[in-house]
């Protein structure tokens, strides 16, 4: 019996204890959180005044004031009974960094005190050397800072045999460069609310003091049992497949989407929710996804600098709850070649001070108007900087799925269903509307249908769709930190929203409405080529996409380029988001971490095809090869009367097993060579030929080998078999 046939007796769902949590998730709903209730009972009335000005209106805390805030949080943490604390941060790998530091301190020979100063809660200094940093810092520069974020609250991580308090922080370096995916994140929360609010103005809103956007990324991810997951090097050392033969049932039969959820899975998704709940992470949404052994989790909306953390907690504790249930949680946007792949929807939009949505239109005619004049500032960011859009998602992983029809296009456009388009059409136009005045609005110069929270269909070929009060960036990997989306998202509104404001107080007219809609009108006609409503998949589009001069970029370091644009640059430091610095650095990081990726997957599938696929082809060859000699034996010695045919046939079949394991070998070869080739070359030029040679060839050799696994037997065939790894026991 071979190695994976014995693997396949030890596949079992794990035996659970039952553990015994208050039936009402709002008795322990962000128990391992210093949020803003619990704050207020360990502080003074004055401090907790005093921090809550700061969250509002940028008014900072005294020293004194901070010290009483981390001896608060410090007894808090050691009640709960933690007796370490972290600066958690998240650097620019996409992940996130922590350090761990004891509440101790020495007070005399011997002896120690828990201690927590403020200073210390404000800052702290990680080693920075080792962190990518695309040429910010030299590697012998090793001085970084944490800083403390306020607006994110401090949480506890639990262990087996410990609690550790995690303070959320940005990560900058000894010069104040952003090292990390928060700090940009918090200046484009900055830009935007400062737009906003400066638009707001012109329709009568002088108390808006802020505005900030919100978001629920919905996170999709496969689940397999961990036993199969350790035989696989890919697996391990990828995240993906590199080599697998499709099975013979995969999505066809869409068996799997929204059925009824295994009860080894939603064991697993109950206490990923219990563990959620418990840091503050308000989950919604459970259900079976496309693929076989896929599934999602969807939040309900927050702030997006607390979604966006929250997001990185997810994930982290779906690994390693995963683990508790002998299962491996894979993020990779496309671990199995053949099925759909992961993506990680954002939905975005943006409130005021007052939480109104700025993206709900509302039942008056102001608000009508509100609506129409930020919605022409969202299709004009998406129009004007599609390639910034593009940039933030590109990595090696996404490539697998945009443009493959089961994510978005590589072509950034935004729907908007057939009732708005209607009206957006009628506004260009300024012309009057048929539709029944029961159910329209007049606002002087057409009729406008009145809103409904949901005024549209929804499009999920669309990478950018309005779905009624928010849009949806569906194209987001589902490894991706969503911090960098995000922060394009929201500059690139900011300075549209800047723009809408502009316009209308120049443009001629004796109130605001005649102001405001002559400038959504200009807007909507000269945005109209990045509105489409279709299929996003079919072909046609693409080629109506190049008619309208929408790029349609596949290469991840293609798309990269566009952080080095001199109008792109511009923009950030106009928004004091990225300096021109930052926003290099960045560029030069992600083209590097793009050729590692493709590097550390060559070399994996290299170890595979000579230790694996190799072997058990050349060992099946044996077998057959010793057959066919003991046949062609037999029958020239008159023991055995074979037909002609029947021995062609086992020729045949060697034959091909022969030429399937050399076309492996020459390509896999041709490989390395190629790897070899590319060592001299600069990042970018190595990205370039990885993407155009190094890819198509690594998909020739899976080719060959999946062939061959098609045919060896299973008693030579030691690797897992996606047929085994797709339907979970």
């Amino acid at each position: 019996m071979g190695l994976r046939q014995e693997l396949l007796f030890r596949v079992k769902s794990v035996e659970l204890e039952k553990v015994k949590m208050p039936k009402k998730i709002s008795a322990y709903f962000g128990e391992n959180t210093f949020n803003l209730a619990t704050m207020q009972r360990y502080i003074s009335k004055a401090t907790f005044s005093a921090f809550k000005r700061w969250m509002n209106e940028g008014l900072t805390i005294t020293l004194e004031q901070a010290n009483e805030i981390a001896g608060a949080m410090k007894n808090w943490a050691i009640s709960k009974g933690a007796t370490y604390y972290t600066h958690w941060f998240q650097p620019m790998t996409g992940l996130t960094a922590e350090k761990h530091d004891s509440f101790i301190s020495i007070a005399g020979p011997g002896k120690v005190i828990e201690k927590f100063s403020g200073d210390k809660l404000i800052q702290g200094e990680p080693d920075a050397s080792s962190f990518p940093s695309g040429g910010i810092r030299a590697t012998f520069e090793a001085r970084g800072y944490t800083a403390w974020d306020p607006s994110s609250p401090a949480f506890i991580i639990e262990s087996t045999l410990g609690k550790t308090l995690c303070i959320p922080t940005i990560f900058i370096s000894y010069h104040g460069e952003a090292l990390d995916k928060k700090l940009p994140l918090l200046r484009s929360e900055e830009a935007l609310s400062k737009s906003a609010v400066s638009l707001l103005k012109l329709f009568g809103h002088k108390d808006i003091k802020k505005a900030y956007s919100t978001c629920g990324p919905e996170q999709e991810y496969f689940l397999i049992d961990r036993h199969y997951y350790n035989l696989r090097q890919d697996l391990l050392l990828t995240g993906r497949t590199l080599i697998g033969a499709p099975s013979p049932k995969g999505q066809q039969l869409e068996d799997q989407y929204f059925g009824t959820i295994k009860e080894r899975v939603v064991n697993f998704m109950f206490e990923v929710a219990e563990e959620a709940y418990k840091l503050g992470i308000p989950l919604m949404t459970r259900h079976n996804e496309v693929a076989p052994h896929q599934y999602e989790f969807a939040p309900i909306f927050e702030e997006s600098n607390i979604a966006a953390d929250h997001n990185q907690l997810l994930m982290e504790l779906m690994k390693k709850v995963a683990l508790r249930h002998n299962l491996i949680c894979l993020l990779h946007e496309k671990p199995f070649a053949g099925i759909n792949g992961s993506g990680k929807h954002l939905n975005w939009s943006f409130s005021d001070s007052k939480g109104n949505n700025l993206l709900n239109p509302g039942e008056t005619p102001e608000d009508n108007l509100q609506f129409l004049a930020v919605l022409a500032a969202v299709l004009r960011a998406v129009y004007l900087h599609a390639d910034l859009l593009r940039a933030s998602i590109a990595m090696a992983g996404n490539e697998h799925r945009l443009g493959a029809n089961e994510a978005p296009p590589a072509i950034m456009s935004v729907f908007l269903g057939d009732q708005l388009t209607r009206i957006l059409d009628m506004i260009e136009r300024g012309v009057k509307s048929r539709i029944s005045k029961r159910d329209i609005i007049d606002l002087g110069i057409a009729r406008l249908p009145r809103f409904n929270k949901d005024v549209t269909d929804r499009n999920r070929t669309s990478p950018f769709a309005f779905t009624g009060t928010k849009f949806e960036f569906r194209a987001v990997g589902s490894s991706q930190n969503i911090s960098t989306a995000l922060t394009v998202i929201n500059t690139i509104i900011a300075e549209s929203l800047d723009y809408v404001a502009g316009q209308t107080q120049k443009a001629q007219g004796k109130d605001l409405n005649t102001r405001v809609l002559k400038t959504v009108a200009t807007v909507f006609k000269e945005t109209k080529k990045v509105r489409f409503e279709g299929n996003n998949y079919s072909p046609e589009w693409v080629k109506e996409a190049k008619k309208r001069g929408l790029p349609n970029v596949a290469s991840t370091a293609e798309a990269l380029e566009a952080l080095t644009k001199e109008k792109n640059i511009k923009l950030f430091e106009k928004y004091k988001v990225f300096s021109r610095e930052e926003i290099l650095a960045r560029y030069h990081i992600w083209v590097h971490m793009y050729d590692l990726t493709l590097e550390i997957e060559s070399n994996t599938l290299n170890e595979m095809v000579n230790a694996s696929v190799v072997p058990a082809g050349l060992e099946y060859q044996k077998l057959l090869s010793d057959n066919l000699a003991q046949l062609v034996r037999l029958k020239k010695e008159g023991k055995v009367r074979l037909d002609k045919a029947a021995l062609d046939d086992q020729k045949a079949h060697l034959a091909d097993v022969a030429a399937k394991i050399y076309y492996v070998r020459r390509n896999t070869k041709e490989m390395m060579r190629l790897l070899e080739r590319t060592k001299g070359l600069n990042a970018e030029k190595r990205a370039d030929v990885y993407f155009r040679e190094l890819k198509p060839l690594m998909e020739h050799i899976r080719k060959h080998a999946d062939a061959l696994e098609s045919v060896v037997s299973d008693e030579h065939w030691e690797l897992p078999k996606y047929r085994e790894m797709l339907f979970i026991k």
